[in-house]
C-alpha cells in the first residue's frame, strides 16, 4: 500500500475525514498526550492534525494481537489498523497494555454496513456461486462490547456514513486499493473472469444514477476508552 501511497494521484479521502475527525474528538476531550503513537496513518494526515504532540511514533511494525514491545502512551490513534486482526479482542487488550494511566485509545474501523454496492455487484458478478469477497466488520453493538472486554473505561462505540460517488467500477476498486482497503481473506474468492467481469460492470451500470454515478457508502466505526489506573 505505501508504494500507491507515494503517488501524487492517490486517493486518500478516508484517511483526510479520519484525521480532521480524530483532531475534533482530542479537541473535545481536551486531552494533551505528551506521548503519541498512530497506527495506519500511510499519508501522514492524521498524524499532522493531532494538536500538542511532543513525541510521535509512526506505524510500528509488529503483530497487533501480541504484547506491544512500547508501552506508556497518552494516546494511541488507529486508523483502519485492527480491521484485519483476527483477534480483535486481544489486539484491544494489548492496546490498553501500551497505554499510561490515564491513556486514551482511538481507533476507527470500516465498519459493518459498509460498501452495500460492491457487495450487491460482487453477488450479480459471481451468479449462482457466491464467493467470499470481503472480510468480516464489525457493528455498533459489538464495538462498544469490544471495548469492555478490553477493560477500557468509558467506552464509546460510534458511527457515522461518508458517501462517495464512483462513475466506473475500477475507480471504486482503484480507490479501496490505495487506502488499504480491500479483502484480507487468506480464502477469498477466485477472480473474476471475463463473463462475471461483464456481469459485474453491468451491475455497476444498473445502478448510476441520471449522472452516470453510482453512490458508495462507507460506515466509519469509532471506538475509544480510557486506561484508568496501571
Amino acid at each position: 500500500m505505501m508504494a500507491r501511497q507515494a503517488r501524487p494521484d492517490h486517493a486518500r479521502y478516508l484517511f483526510d475525514e479520519l484525521a480532521e475527525d480524530s483532531a475534533e474528538r482530542i479537541g473535545f476531550l481536551r486531552h494533551r498526550p505528551a506521548r503519541t503513537l498512530v497506527l495506519g496513518d500511510p499519508t501522514g494526515a492524521v498524524a499532522a492534525a493531532l494538536p500538542g504532540v511532543m513525541r510521535q511514533h509512526a506505524c510500528p511494525a509488529f503483530p497487533l494481537d501480541q504484547p506491544w514491545p512500547e508501552r506508556g502512551f497518552d494516546l494511541i490513534v488507529a486508523c483502519f489498523a485492527f480491521d484485519c486482526e483476527n483477534d480483535l479482542p486481544g489486539a484491544l487488550i494489548h492496546a490498553r497494555g501500551a497505554l499510561a494511566p490515564g491513556g486514551l485509545l482511538l481507533a476507527t474501523m470500516i465498519g459493518a454496513g459498509s460498501l452495500p454496492a460492491l457487495r450487491g455487484i460482487m453477488l450479480a458478478a459471481d451468479g449462482d456461486r457466491p464467493a467470499p469477497r470481503l472480510h468480516p466488520q464489525v457493528d455498533v453493538r459489538a464495538g462498544a462490547q469490544l471495548l469492555q472486554r478490553a477493560g477500557l473505561a468509558d467506552p464509546v462505540a460510534d458511527g457515522r456514513s461518508l458517501n462517495v460517488r464512483f462513475r466506473t467500477l475500477a475507480g471504486l476498486v482503484h480507490d479501496l486499493r490505495d487506502q488499504g482497503l480491500t479483502s484480507v481473506l487468506v480464502q477469498g474468492g477466485p477472480p473474476l473472469d471475463r463473463a462475471a467481469l461483464a456481469r459485474a460492470e453491468a451491475a455497476f451500470a444498473d445502478l448510476a444514477g441520471p449522472d452516470g454515478r453510482v453512490t458508495e457508502r462507507f460506515e466509519l466505526l469509532t471506538l475509544s476508552g480510557w486506561r484508568r489506573t496501571a
